[in-house]
């Protein structure tokens, strides 16, 4: 059997890490590359239903044939389930994506998104993404070749064991050749802290504008989480499920009487009690 892989991304067709990550895989099955034609970072889970979306035809060869697409990262999986590809992928794959999607921000992330969306549809999906951040002039090495022979072997693992119902795997990686990584640690999802900082500045029609997305402060000291794992050098995997349901507060909630809301004289809700901040680690 021929495996068949549908991929996507958040950096653009032409990134670094999607051609590392479609040549590895185009070894082992056949690739379906669909990826939006720009950068298109901290998305989230949008779909373009507002207007239509382009689709390009960019290369095809043996084992590979890739697309753009002018929508989101989630617009990219919803074409290449529903339109470009006549059977099902065994195994989607979103990334690699430069930069780590950890903790609390998978909830902004594309590259999280666009698996996501696999595995709304209950299609094994995995989002893979590496500390790594380019910076036009500045020359800094990138392993994402590295990266993309360890996704192939957990792909391979996945087609062959398969996930939980509507679950995906988020794996992170230190920006290191596998040879210096110290080991890979199954995670727990961990908590990103950043200023709240907005910064506003005025154009040179002295009009306000706003720069949103605070500076990076560091993380909470979550013992095995996933930030802590990649800080340490480890390849984190964290398996996420599309429930987020918080079903152990459901019973207090229960008792919290809402229902009693709708009454015209309800009280009022009680005062709110400030808890003390918890420390993070920078």
């Amino acid at each position: 059997m021929e495996l068949r892989f549908l991929l996507a991304n958040d950096d653009g067709v032409e990134s670094q890490g999607l051609t590392a990550l479609s040549n590895a895989l185009k070894t082992i099955g056949h690739v379906t590359v669909v990826a939006p034609e720009r950068e298109q970072s901290t998305m989230g889970h949008a779909l373009t239903l507002h207007k239509p979306v382009r689709l390009y035809s960019v290369h095809h060869e043996k084992n590979l044939d890739v697309y753009c697409l002018s929508g989101t990262p989630a617009d990219c999986v919803y074409m290449g389930l529903r339109h470009v590809m006549k059977k099902p992928p065994h195994v989607i794959i979103s990334g690699i994506n430069r930069g780590v999607n950890l903790g609390n921000d998978i909830f902004y992330s594309g590259t999280v998104a666009a698996a996501r969306e696999g595995a709304l549809l209950n299609i094994p999906s995995i989002a893979a993404s590496m500390d790594f951040h380019f910076e036009p002039g500045v020359h800094k090495e990138a392993h994402f070749e590295d990266a993309a022979s360890f996704v192939r072997k957990v792909a391979q693992k996945v087609a062959i064991e398969g996930l939980p119902h509507r679950c995906l795997l988020n794996i992170n990686f230190p920006n290191l050749p596998l040879s210096k990584v110290k080991g890979v640690k199954v995670a727990k999802q961990g908590f990103r802290i950043y200023s709240k900082k907005i910064e506003k500045r005025q154009d040179q029609r002295n009009k306000p504008y706003y720069w949103l997305g605070g500076e990076y402060m560091g993380f909470e000291p979550i013992e095995s989480s996933d930030c802590m794992a990649v800080d340490q050098q480890y390849i984190s995997v964290t398996p996420l499920r599309i429930d987020i349901t918080q079903y152990d507060f459901l019973g207090e909630l229960e008792q919290w009487n809402l229902g009693n809301l709708l009454k015209k004289n309800s009280s009022d809700t009680p005062k709110m009690k400030v808890k003390k901040k918890k420390t993070f680690k920078k």
